[in-house]
């Protein structure tokens, strides 16, 4: 039987649902207390009904949006039933809470009208510092949970209204930030109320019994336009594999296997064949891997699909125990985040082979994750910097610099903030010519962000990727370049692996500089216009000799024109070297 449901007030609740989970973004925005939060944006917020299931999504971070089901499964399985009035739950456990890594710490609310739970307010926010044996709390070289930092288990943070105390004093103890991290904390509080008061003005403005079959039909309604647009994709098995640089100072390349098989109005994301779970902080617990997998189906589809569960209906997604994309406990999982955009980069790969027009190359591997920390006038200080970015090219646009990756909504904390609040000075921070991969549509170029120490002692930690396994191209495109990791950039600099499996100890003047990877291109790069490589040259993004080497186009470095003889010349002899003769090519066919 069909729900009786009017159009324009569908369209009004499902517009003012949106409304009040960005509303709570806001809040959190302009109410966090540390950069991460406030200025690199580093969380999410969402609206759930009655039955836990996501009914909105706030324009925050892409990648972790799909992780709040996982959260919601263990909340009404354990929770829900005996929930009261003024109820608040705490957690971040991976392994038992459906939590990300213990940084991320989940708040969510029970929302209650006339008696009855008919939604919930929820958060997510990355915290500067919850203990453990790096500043930051995301050591790479952690090898078992219980080094990282503080774990919540699903927890009241409020019982009916009153605060648990105990808890917020436990918090307290155990991060090296405890204003910041309690500030942090009511930020998400003060979202949650927000989202909270949001929802129950919708619930009394249509009423809560008349405003359920809105709320199944916005499910339905993304489900059946998920499903019509599966349909569109041809039925087969498409299979991608991806890699990642490994850790330390002997890195073994982690691989990360994938098979979209599309069959009918439903796609299955399977990984086996990915590597197993590793000794180091990268495992990456499956609440993740769920998000960056529905993440990179939502990406090519339409923005008109509505941000609730309901599309997520069709996608399957197989991730085999005790492996890195679904570790056992107690697996250290700190700097997971890399698994996840590694596995949106696997799965883009993958559809290339059937929707090429709508997929992305890869970008720099995801946020490169920096935290140092270390003490000045005898307070203790830390920074966690989630650097971002740059993309790939896709049919028919060049890769875009400066721009958080296409499965994160993320930001760099300002250089200003960053030297006012912390001993540290910002040195250089520009773009890389060079570093995008060659194409038809060209890569975007990689950034670099240099720190230098002011205070006498530090220690820190990074997690980049794509220095050995550069992000691949697509349609002949080139990859992108490498990242790189160097202590004291000059003459007498020290190389640092991607993912040092050890903390960095740094002094008075040290610089730590990070160059990123550059995105992959798109298309053969001698079909790009010589006209479109002329701009890149007066950018400054492609270099002469690049011009020439890589995309055949030879320009006169005194006018800065277009050698438009020479470039037929040079592309023509290109395409000959590039082909094989009729004989090598019958031998390979053999």
């Amino acid at each position: 039987m069909e729900r009786a449901v009017d159009p324009i007030t569908f369209e009004v609740i499902k517009n003012g649902l949106s409304s009040v989970a960005d509303e709570m973004a806001l809040i959190i925005m302009r109410s966090a207390y540390s950069p991460v939060v406030r200025d690199s944006m580093d969380y999410s917020t969402a609206l759930c009904d009655r039955h836990g299931q996501i009914i909105a999504q706030g324009l925050t971070l892409a990648v972790q949006l799909g992780a709040f089901p996982d959260g919601m499964h263990y909340i009404m399985r354990d929770e829900a039933a005996n929930a009261r009035p003024g109820d608040i739950f705490i957690f971040n456990d991976p392994y038992g809470s459906g939590g990300q890594h213990l940084p991320d710490i989940y708040v969510i609310k029970p929302i209650f009208h006339e008696g009855r739970i008919e939604g919930y307010a929820c958060t997510m926010a990355h915290h500067s510092d919850v203990g453990g044996i790096a500043p930051g709390s995301t050591a790479i070289h952690a090898t078992d949970i219980h080094q990282e930092g503080l774990c919540i288990p699903l927890l009241k943070l409020y019982d009916a209204g009153q605060p648990n105390r105990s808890l917020f004093r436990i918090i307290e103890k155990n991060t090296r930030q405890p204003i910041q991290v309690l500030g942090d904390l009511k930020a998400q509080l003060a979202a949650c109320a927000t989202g909270e008061r949001g929802y129950l003005d919708l619930l009394r403005r249509h009423g809560a019994e008349a405003m359920r079959p809105y709320l199944e039909e916005l499910q339905d309604q993304a489900e059946r336009m998920m499903r019509d647009f599966i349909r569109q994709i041809p039925d087969g098995a498409y299979e991608f594999v991806d890699y990642i640089d490994g850790v330390g100072d002997d890195p073994q390349t982690l691989r990360i296997q994938v098979k979209v098989t599309v069959a009918g109005d439903e796609i299955a994301i399977d990984l086996a064949g990915t590597s197993r779970q590793v000794a180091a902080a990268i495992n990456c617990p499956i609440a993740m891997i769920h998000s960056a997998a529905y993440c990179a189906i939502r990406c090519i589809t339409s923005p008109a699909i509505p941000n609730c569960e309901g599309y997520i209906r069709p996608i399957r997604v197989i991730a085999p125990e005790g492996t890195i994309v679904n570790p056992l406990p107690p697996a250290a999982c700190a700097a997971r985040g890399v698994m996840g955009y590694r596995v949106f980069d696997a799965i883009m790969g993958a559809l290339a082979q059937v929707v090429p027009n709508r997929v992305i190359a890869a970008g720099e591997g995801g946020p490169t994750l920096f935290s140092i920390g270390g003490t000045q006038n005898g307070r203790q200080f830390v920074l966690t910097e989630v650097m971002v970015g740059t993309w790939g090219a896709r049919a028919g646009k060049d890769g875009v610099e400066g721009i958080s990756n296409p499965a994160a909504n993320l930001s760099n904390q300002p250089v200003e903030l960053i030297e006012a609040e912390l001993p540290l000075e910002v040195v250089g921070y520009g773009l890389v010519a060079d570093s995008g991969g060659a194409g038809k549509f060209r890569g975007g170029l990689a950034f670099h962000r240099e720190f230098r120490v002011l205070c006498d002692d530090a220690t820190c930690t990074t997690r980049a990727d794509r220095r050995d396994h550069r992000p691949y191209g697509l349609a002949g495109g080139e990859p992108g370049g490498g990242s790189q990791n160097i202590i004291n950039p000059g003459a007498q600099q020290t190389g640092l692996p991607t993912m040092p499996m050890r903390a960095i100890p740094l002094r008075h003047g040290d610089v730590f500089r990070h160059i990123s990877a550059g995105g992959g291109g798109y298309g053969d790069p001698l079909e790009r216009p010589p006209e479109a490589v002329l701009e890149d040259v007066r950018d400054e993004k492609v270099s002469l000799a690049a011009a020439r080497e890589r995309y055949g186009v030879v320009i006169d470095p005194k006018r800065l024109t277009v050698d438009r003889e020479a470039t037929a010349q040079r592309r023509q002899t290109m395409r000959k070297a590039a082909k094989p003769a009729p004989a090598q090519a019958l031998q390979a066919a053999k």
